[in-house]
């Protein structure tokens, strides 16, 4: 077919990749389409100076991307699905999710340790509150140093700090071939990926039918399921980037396993629970894990950190 598809995207070199890659899938599924990027600056990456959670949050990512869309700048939009919130503008839908890549966080090293090998009182790098939880609650002594910044420059400033790593997303890593700065891979056992990661998102507008109707042939119907489980957590929760909060499912022969917490951000309480059912229960999983988590703990660290209303009063 002869038609121009525009995507809409953030300048960082992975936020590139993921579009052009997005693109080449579109391109090998309708001969004769034509892409675009729509190249555009959020504030999330105009503001490096800060804590995402002292700036507004991971929606900080997207909303001028969803604008664009909105708009009619765009015809689609691809994001790191972690960086989305929990509820998508009116208008605008979650058209397609395509295979997940691997989700799990990864330890770089510009010296080849490993986490269970960091000295006494090591310096680790991280812009992730969820990963700086983690790492306090595993080891009470560790120094956490907020790095900002796409992934290569937050590779940069580890060496440049002097820094003894810094734990990254794998999925950006292998999409940039930087697989070989990876000194270990963590298991979700040890580091419980955040809700989406490894996940593109194509999001378009939802009255826009011939456009979904070409992303339909992108769409993986096991990470659907997947992600459908883990942001009904994310909703029920209204998890934002002020408290740590991770979500993860895997499903098999039509089994979801969804496993999920919510921490302080100190590490000093870290509230965890799973649950399990079907693909065609994911939405409902989600919200019970979630109200199983606020029932233990979680609705009071929520409160605690501006999130009002969730969980049972004191």
């Amino acid at each position: 077919m002869s038609r121009l598809v525009r995507i809409a995207t953030r300048q960082s070199p992975l936020a590139l990749w993921q579009a052009r890659h997005v693109g080449a899938l579109l391109t090998a599924q309708h001969p004769g389409l034509s892409v675009s990027l729509v190249e555009m600056t959020t504030e999330g990456d105009r503001f490096l100076s800060a804590p995402l959670s002292s700036v507004g949050g991971k929606g900080l990512f997207v909303k001028e991307i969803e604008q664009a869309l909105l708009d009619g700048r765009a015809d689609i939009a691809v994001h790191s699905l972690k960086d989305m919130t929990s509820v998508l503008p009116e208008g605008l839908m979650l058209a397609a999710v395509p295979v997940r890549e691997d989700p799990r966080d990864a330890f770089c090293s510009p010296t080849g340790l490993t986490l269970d090998r960091l000295p006494q009182g090591a310096r680790v790098g991280t812009s992730s509150l969820r990963r700086s939880c983690i790492l306090r609650s595993w080891r009470k002594d560790l120094e956490i140093v907020s790095l900002r910044g796409n992934v290569q420059t937050r590779l940069q400033k580890t060496r440049d700090l002097g820094l003894a790593g810094t734990v990254l997303a794998h999925a950006g890593l292998k999409r940039l071939g930087l697989e070989r700065e990876i000194s270990e891979v963590l298991s979700p056992s040890v580091s419980l990926p955040a809700v989406g990661q490894g996940v593109l998102a194509i999001q378009c507008r939802t009255e826009d039918a011939e456009v979904r109707a070409l992303l339909g042939p992108l769409e993986d119907a096991v990470t659907r399921v997947a992600v459908t489980a883990e942001r009904a957590l994310l909703a029920k929760l209204e998890g934002g980037c002020k408290v740590p909060l991770a979500g993860h499912a895997t499903v098999e022969q039509g089994r979801v396993h969804l496993r999920g917490f919510v921490g302080r951000p100190d590490g000093t309480q870290v509230v965890a629970g799973e649950v399990r059912g079907t693909a065609k229960e994911a939405q409902a999983l989600g919200e019970a894990l979630a109200e199983d988590l606020l029932s233990r703990g979680a609705g009071e660290i929520l409160r605690d950190f501006g999130h009002a209303g969730r969980g049972p009063k004191p």
